[in-house]
This record gives C-alpha cells, structure tokens and sequence, in this order.
C-alpha cells in the first residue's frame, strides 16, 4: 500500500513521557523535524537531544498554549506544519464513581484533556492549513467503548475527543487536512503502572458513604478485574507506537483508528453488535452485576 507523503514537520503534545515522547523520537528517527510539548518545569529526556526542538506547554493555559504556537510559527518561518499529534493527557484525576466524584477535579480534567487538546487545535491550524495535505491525531481513548466505571469523568473528556474530532474531519475536508481519532486500548505506561496498587488506593479514597453503596457491587471490577485485563492484554509501549506509526503511513486516515490488541477486537464488536448487545458483552466481560427489573404488574 503506497504510503502518506514523507512527514517534514510536527509538533506532538505531551512529550515529556509516554506516548508522546515515544512517538517524538521515533518521528525524529525518520528526519522528521520534531517540536515536542513539554510541561514547564517536568523532567524529560529529551533534553540534550539535537534533533528534537522542545517547547514548553501547558495545555491546560490557554496563555501557554498560546506562546508555544509564537515559539513554532517563528521556528517554522512562514512554512507550514505537517503533522499535530494531540497526546497530552492525564486519566489519575477525578477517579471514582460518578456520584462520589468532586466537581473541581472533574473541571480539571476537562481542562487538561479535552479543552487542552481544542485550544491546541485552534493555536496550531494556521499552521497546519499553509501545510499540504496536513493532519491532525487526537487522542481519544478505547474507553469510549467499554466506559469502564469508576472512570466516569476520563470516559467523558474522551468521549468530547471524540466528537470535536469527527466535527474536524468535516470542517477541515475542504482544506485538505485529514483527521482521526486515536482509540488506544490499554498500554503499560506510566499512566497505568502498578496497576492494581493504583486502583486500591483511588478507589478507597472515595467517600465513605459512597463506598458503602458501590464497593460491593463494582469494587471487585474496579481493584481487580480491570487491572488483571490491563496487565494481561495491555499493549507495551513500542508495541503501542508501532503501531502509531504504521497509522502515520496510510495514505487516508479512516475517522477512528485503533491502537492496542485488546483495543481492536472491541473496535469489531461495536461494527458487529447492537448497542444493547456490546452493553451485555461489556457487563459480561468486567464482571458487572445486572438487578434485574421487575415486571410490570
């Protein structure tokens, strides 16, 4: 399969670890001219690193994201940008059920997740429209599909990924700008390390009251069968960006592309089934207690 033109530039979000420093230097492996995200003040070891030029940005600040665009636009000269790749993210905030969880970290997540990756998106596309046949990735998340509890908030900030970026897709077409949305499945990064430890210490420091009512019907999902299918069919990190990078070489981008072998087979169950029916593997799958509903009298 012919792939996409050769990439020239990009700039990727989220750089100092993970994903996004992965991909950073892989992208610069390939003589593509790397701007890399870092959060102010973060260790990262891209640092000393020639080929990657680092930019300092906190896409919760919009004033930061703001800068970082100057900083690029004044590197780039008036070319434009090939490539954004929307990593940055966190998913350890805003962690519990929906009842219990406080609405000041459930607005900090918005700002990092969702908002940071749309006030990116509006910083950069100047840019990426002087490009041709330009592109941006955003990454959602697999959790759109399995809405995994105790996840609640995450589930919604990538939920609204994935809805600006079908909206892109549309609004971006006639300029030639290709976008997809990433659904990643569950990859053994910093994120989800020490998985089942993370999990107990999150899910008991809800409310009291609020574990009285859910620990019995969803703490055995919560603390051990989601990080149990975690370490047991998460992607490892290179396994992640390979595939990332064979996305990168398709000549279309489809408006979903799946990263991570637990990911894709969900990907073909939600083709597959009916919402009620993928909602009955889902439950069945994560071991999640249905009541039966009494018949009506």
């Amino acid at each position: 399969m012919a792939s996409h033109r050769p990439i020239g530039t990009a700039f990727i979000t989220g750089a100092n670890v993970g994903q996004g420093n992965l991909l950073a230097k892989r992208l610069a492996d390939r003589g593509v001219r790397v701007f890399a995200g870092v959060l102010p003040g973060a260790p990262t070891d891209l640092e000393g690193d020639n080929r990657i030029t680092l930019v300092e940005q906190d896409v919760s600040d919009g004033e930061s994201v703001r800068k970082s665009a100057e900083i690029v636009e004044a590197a780039l000269n008036g070319q434009g940008l090939d490539l954004l790749l929307n990593v940055a993210g966190v998913a350890n905030i805003a962690v519990g059920v929906i009842e219990g969880v406080k609405m000041e970290e459930v607005e900090r997540i918005f700002q990092i997740n969702t908002f940071g990756q749309l006030r990116v998106v509006q910083a950069f596309l100047p840019m990426l429209r002087r490009a041709k046949a330009a592109r941006i990735a955003n990454y959602s998340s697999g959790a759109i599909i399995a809405n995994p509890v105790g996840s609640g908030p995450y589930n919604m900030t990538k939920h609204a990924i994935h809805g600006m970026t079908l909206t892109l897709r549309h609004e971006l077409a006639a300029f030639g700008i290709q976008v997809t949305s990433i659904l990643p499945g569950g990859v053994l990064t910093g994120m989800s390390a020490n998985a089942h430890a993370n999990t107990l210490k999150t899910w008991h420091a809800q409310p009291d009251a609020v574990l009285a009512v859910y620990d019995k019907p969803l703490g055995n999902t919560v603390k051990q069968v989601l990080p149990d299918m975690l370490e047991k069919s998460g992607s490892t990190p290179d396994e992640a960006v390979d595939q990332m990078m064979a996305i990168l070489d398709q000549p279309k981008w489809k408006p979903i592309s799946y990263v991570g072998k637990d990911v894709k087979p969900m990907g073909l169950m939600r083709r597959l089934l009916s919402d009620s029916q993928l909602e009955k593997a889902i439950r069945s799958t994560f071991k999640i207690p249905t009541a039966k509903i009494p018949s009506p009298i």
